[in-house]
């Protein structure tokens, strides 16, 4: 094999007269005249190559051979393309190689699909060939920026003086969120490893320890159900510091996302972000992810209908629930069908339908006016700001909750569907205060609404005992145009307030010394204030590639049913190796 002297995304006009060899994969090849084409690709770029028969005739001839994916070598003089022929979607497109000789490294059979970004594969074939797909130049970009993500962030938190410590993977089982993935132990009979679902006990034990700034790029587990921003493993930047409040982690925080998005993106982002209540959240926007790149905000209609006419309106208001309605702008224009199709879409989301108004020049027009005193109306259409052309949408539920989320989903759909979100725009905010506690009604129990180590307000340790649903976390999630990219608290470091929280979450004191045993001593030691964060790394580079899905980020990632469908796992294992185990397969 020749080596190569360049890549093929490296050449330029100044190279002109260089002999250049280079080595790639075919891209394409045409044949026109008796002259050959080839189009060289290797990670760095594509450089255009030509087999002329009066310069090289054996090498021309041989080159008829050459197919897409086929791997070769190169070698020959560095030329400027002809005049009108050069390519400005390319870096090397104002230069060709005029080729001298070649070399077959490699012959590739034909590819189950092109190596193209607008191939017409289907995603399934597509991870199945998963090195192939990786060619294509999109995903070839996205995992070249996901290395400068990397870098940013080594360069960024060793600048601050953390330190970078290394977690085990194999851990004890704590089950008190999704699902740990389970190994068992083939020196230990009937016991089991679990994979982290997070470093949470590990990095509060290091600060226990004394190393007061710690940060890891961590692979972490879950065993749960899968969605375009979800995978079985996935990787978080994790971090945790001594002797500090939310505000700090929110500077370390905030002078990571503006580093990244100035150093990848060539992007400038207002500090500090929005802060907004998570009670807010829920009232604005109908979720704690509220994406704010665009308008047609809910409005809490409540008090102007207490005492209404209007059944559904009053039912849902003398059980404690809520009135909530939103504009949207120029919608009035929607048909019947898509009214009803908008109707049935908020039954599937849990609501007994939408009230939907049309307004007009000619006032308020609503199948509900006759049942819905037109004062009220009138005084809804006032608090959404409401105009000529307009369509407003109210619902209600006994379930503020179910009422709030189930518009919040519609306002996300309607906002893509009529092209309101500003897809260039990076709009960052906190979300804070969430309830420490949420009551799960199939358990019957309390559960935590992100983990059993958050910290809490000082003045709502009293409600603990009394009213665990009105306490207060000392938690916050970063919110990215939508997505919930990081999500973090500052800590208990009290052995037995720890201990109150676990015994509201229903843990008896045998499964917390089971459990827990271990974090509860170390807090007997000499534990200092402490708080942090785990923020997702692949969501953090699916946003700044622009992509949908983290599986476009990630190289090898898995299906929505946690299938690798190019190596087939998971898969069986041997009679042999399961008796190892101590493991017997059930029916």
């Amino acid at each position: 094999m020749t080596k190569r002297t360049h890549t093929c995304g490296e050449l330029r006009r100044e190279h002109t007269g260089t002999t250049a060899t280079l080595n790639g994969w075919v891209h394409g090849r045409r044949d026109l005249g008796g002259m050959i084409f080839i189009d060289l690709r290797d990670r760095y770029g594509v450089t255009q190559v030509v087999f002329e028969p009066h310069h090289a005739p054996e090498a021309c001839a041989a080159a008829k051979e050459l197919r897409p994916e086929f791997v070769v070598s190169v070698t020959g003089v560095v030329r400027k393309r002809p005049a009108g022929s050069e390519n400005p979607r390319l870096s090397t497109g104002d230069i060709e190689i005029l080729a001298d000789r070649f070399e077959i490294l490699n012959r590739s059979e034909v590819p189950p699909f092109e190596i193209r970004d607008d191939v017409d594969a289907n995603e399934d074939l597509r991870l199945k060939y998963r090195y192939l797909d990786l060619r294509r130049p999109v995903l070839m970009r996205n995992l070249l920026l996901r290395h400068k993500v990397y870098q940013v962030i080594h360069r960024y938190f060793d600048g601050l003086g953390f330190v970078e410590i290394e977690t085990p993977v194999l851990m004890k089982s704590t089950p008190e969120g999704a699902r740990d993935y389970l190994v068992p132990s083939r020196v230990h009979p009937g016991k089991f490893y679990a994979l982290p679902q997070s470093p949470q006990t590990y990095k509060q034990l290091l600060m226990v320890a004394g190393f007061d700034r710690y940060v890891q790029v961590v692979k972490c587990f879950r065993d749960e159900d899968l969605r375009a921003d979800r995978q079985p493993e996935f990787t978080q930047i994790d971090l945790e510091m001594a002797f500090v409040t939310r505000e700090d982690v929110f500077a370390v925080v905030e002078g990571l996302v503006e580093r990244l998005l100035a150093g990848i993106l060539g992007v400038s982002v207002t500090l500090p972000f929005e802060r907004m209540h998570y009670d807010a959240a829920l009232e604005r926007y109908g979720t704690d992810k509220p994406d704010t790149r665009f308008g047609m905000e809910l409005h809490t209609l409540t008090d102007i209908m207490r005492g209404t006419a209007f059944t559904i309106f009053a039912a849902a208001v003398e059980a404690g629930g809520i009135v909530t309605g939103m504009n949207v702008r120029g919608g009035a224009g929607l048909s019947r069908k898509q009214l009803d199709a908008l109707n049935d879409r908020a039954k599937a989301l849990g609501l007994g339908g939408l009230v939907w108004v049309k307004v007009e020049d000619g006032g308020l027009h609503s199948p509900a006016a006759k049942f819905l005193e037109e004062g009220r109306l009138n005084a809804a259409a006032r608090e959404l700001d409401a105009a000529a052309g307009d369509l407003l949408l109210l619902a209600a539920s006994p379930e503020r909750r179910k009422a709030l989320t189930a518009l919040g989903t519609l306002r996300l759909e309607l906002g893509r569907e009529r092209g309101l979100i500003d897809t260039s725009a990076h709009r960052l905010l906190w979300v804070v205060d969430f309830p420490l506690f949420q009551y799960d009604e199939e358990s019957g129990r309390w559960v935590a609404e992100h983990h059993p180590f958050t910290g809490l307000y000082p003045s709502d340790v009293p409600m603990l005992d009394k009213d665990p649903g009105a306490v207060r976390a000392d938690c916050y999630d970063l919110v990215w145009n939508g997505n919930e990219i990081g999500s973090g608290s500052i800590r208990i470091h009290d052995a037995e307030l720890q201990r109150k929280v676990f015994r509201v979450l229903g843990l008896s004191e045998e499964e917390i010394r089971g459990k827990f045993g271990f974090l509860i001593e170390a807090f007997r030691y000499g534990a200092p204030p402490h708080g942090g964060i785990a923020l997702g790394l692949d969501r953090i580079v699916a946003i700044l590639a622009g992509t949908p899905s983290i599986r476009d980020v990630i190289a090898f990632p898995k299906t929505n049913s946690a299938l690798s469908l190019m190596d087939g796992a998971p898969s069986e294992v041997s009679a042999e190796q399961l008796r190892e185990l101590h493991i017997a397969i059930g029916p």
